[in-house]
């Protein structure tokens, strides 16, 4: 009769650690996703700088064109 006791409140205590795992993971993803969605609005704004890797490794804006000889 222990035993049958012991196993149900096992069974019982598997499934709840599972649904809360499963419950903070769900949370946890749609969090994820409404950051995602921020910051993908956020870099449609007009003040936003979009910076990509030169040639010698510095990040620059994508339209900028710097001529090292029009520098001098």
């Amino acid at each position: 009769m222990r035993v049958l006791i012991f196993i149900i409140l096992f069974v019982l205590i598997y499934f709840g650690v599972r649904r809360i795992i499963r419950d903070w993971r769900e949370r946890y993803q749609q969090l994820d996703k409404q950051k995602r969605e921020r910051d993908l609005k956020e870099r449609k704004r007009d003040d936003v700088v979009d910076l990509t890797p030169d040639k010698d490794g510095v990040f620059r804006e994508k339209n900028q064109h710097n001529d090292k000889d029009s520098e001098k």
